[in-house]
């Protein structure tokens, strides 16, 4: 058997393929965990209700403290809170370690399922193989669940793409077979991710639609619902009890929420475009969606639209668009270079040759997307880390050298951390707030960007009064920091008017952070000016 031949037979071998997209997972995770000694973004929210659960003897918690002055209602589906206190409290393992190693493990786990979920779909082992290990690096989907909110993000995609596996098997087959499996992936996502749970749903929608618009394609779909909404039931009728129903409308408008007109159109298919490196992604899949409603092959564009449209997520258009990238390799791409090159001798090393290639290009994409080695986000790097060895260094001299009631106004995204790390209260920032309504969320956010962004005393101090934000202490990074994930640069003079001012008393200070300690409260007519600022 000649070289072209062996690697022919390899091409159409199923543990060949898992073998590449599950080693290509594992590379990425391994080059996340070498250049991020803390996890990307934040679950600092998250492992605070895991501990508060723990400490309520496993129960759940009515409120959640420390997240503003009052904390902020628990409405959060539990499961994966429940798993990480059991992880903390049996292992003895810390939180920045758990939500550091955990979401890899997942990302990589839920490849699996995606492959037999793809091979249904496509029905060709190298393709599915293939839109396998796309997903395996596609920035999106690494970006929300790779990331240290993975210990909650990743878990929920891990079941719903194993609920859309057994999803279309129930559509295509009508076996009875698949709808318990189904039900208890709906409730397990249902106790996981409310947004997760929608996504869920829309697949299931667009799967009836596509595959099964029967009555018993209907009934099987009702069932599916109502087995998960039972499974459940124990959640959320407590949350109902303790907050009312209201609690749950009140959270489902404060992100992107359900549907959106154009703006929602442009945000999730046009303005992706300018994303640099990780456009190869989007390119990818809307050419394969093109090609696809071309041929009246409608399943996977009608996936990739509701998802992303619905929700208002990229990262839900990349199940589909995985598979449509490979359907646009496999169907057009070899084919085009085969027909152009079919009289020479390398015609039959085409596929082999493309394959590599464009591998070569989207697991480099990924592998530094993973590695904070892209500038993507918002022109900022990717996969930035909320706290850094100064932060932590900070979080435990408040921790051990200010009062147990005191207040604090932490500026920079390492105040999603702060509440866990230093079991102190912050009066500013938007975690957990979406369950108490639209506006309130709203102006959490807003105040805590505006305020963390301020480029001066008079700035901050002006913002602290207008909006009767009156804390013990202020925490303030120096040099590069993050507000919502995005790179900002503390200006210069901001140490010099602070401890210039009689309202700031600086009582600690590392390379990376400064705590002030505010003084006597001041009236809006007394604030001086800064001095000169550099240009």
């Amino acid at each position: 058997m000649d070289v072209v031949s062996k690697i022919v037979e390899l091409a159409n071998d199923e543990r060949a393929w898992l073998a590449a997209a599950i080693g290509t997972g594992v590379l990425v995770y391994l080059t996340y965990l070498l250049v991020h000694p803390y996890p990307a973004y934040g679950a600092g929210l998250y492992l605070k209700i895991a501990s508060e659960i723990s400490a309520h003897g496993y129960g759940l918690p009515a409120r959640i403290p420390l997240y503003t002055k009052d904390g902020v209602p628990f409405g959060y589906p539990p499961l994966m809170y429940y798993v990480s206190a059991i992880l903390m409290d049996v292992t003895g393992v810390g939180p920045i370690t758990l939500s550091r190693f955990l979401p890899g493990l997942v990302t990589i786990l839920y490849l699996v399922p995606f492959y037999y979920l793809a091979h249904e779909v496509l029905d060709s082992t190298p393709r599915a193989g293939f839109a396998t290990l796309v997903l395996a690096v596609t920035p999106p989907i690494l970006q929300w669940h790779l990331s240290a909110g993975g210990v909650v993000r990743a878990p929920a995609f891990l079941f719903v793409v194993t609920g859309a596996y057994t999803g279309i098997r129930m559509f295509k087959t009508g076996e009875r077979k698949w709808l318990l499996a189904s039900a208890i992936l709906f409730g397990l996502t249902v106790l996981t991710h409310p947004v997760y749970t929608v996504f869920f749903g829309t697949t299931y929608l667009v799967m009836f639609v596509s595959f099964s618009r029967t009555p018993r394609g209907l009934l099987y779909g009702a069932t599916v619902v109502a087995g998960g909404l039972a499974i459940s039931s124990p959640w959320w009728l407590q949350i109902v009890a303790i907050h009312g129903v209201s609690i749950f409308t009140a959270a489902s408008g404060t992100h992107t929420g359900i549907g959106g007109g154009t703006h929602r159109l442009l945000k999730q298919f046009v303005y992706p475009l300018d994303m640099r490196w990780p456009i190869v992604f989007y390119i990818g899949s809307f050419a394969g969606a093109a090609y696809l409603v071309a041929k009246r092959r409608f399943f996977l564009p009608i996936w990739m639209l509701t998802g992303a449209y619905m929700l208002g997520k990229v990262r839900f258009q990349f199940p589909a668009g995985a598979m449509m990238v490979a359907i646009l390799v496999f169907e057009v791409i070899i084919p085009r270079i085969q027909q152009w090159t079919k009289k020479t001798r390398y015609s039959r090393s085409v596929p082999l040759a493309v394959v590599i290639a464009i591998t070569i290009l989207v697991t480099s994409v990924g592998i530094s997307f993973a590695g904070s080695g892209l500038h993507s986000h918002l022109g900022s790097t990717t996969q930035p880390s909320f706290v850094d060895d100064d932060d932590m260094a900070a979080m435990e001299w408040v921790q051990q050298s200010t009062a147990s009631d005191s207040d604090f106004l932490v500026l920079g995204d390492s105040a999603e951390w702060f509440p866990l790390m230093t079991d102190r209260a912050i009066l500013v920032g938007p975690w957990g707030v979406e369950w108490e309504g639209h506006n309130h969320y709203r102006h959490q956010l807003g105040l805590y960007k505006r305020m963390s962004r301020c480029p001066s005393k008079t700035c901050l101090t002006k913002k602290m009064i207008s909006n009767d934000v009156d804390p013990d202490y202020v925490y303030v990074p120096k040099g590069h920091y993050t507000v919502r994930g995005v790179d900002e640069y503390q200006k210069p003079w901001m140490r010099e008017h602070l401890v210039g001012s009689d309202r700031y008393k600086l009582v600690y200070e590392n390379e990376g952070a400064m705590v002030f300690r505010v003084q006597e409260p001041m009236e809006p007519t007394e604030i001086p000016e800064d001095g000169p600022q550099p240009v």
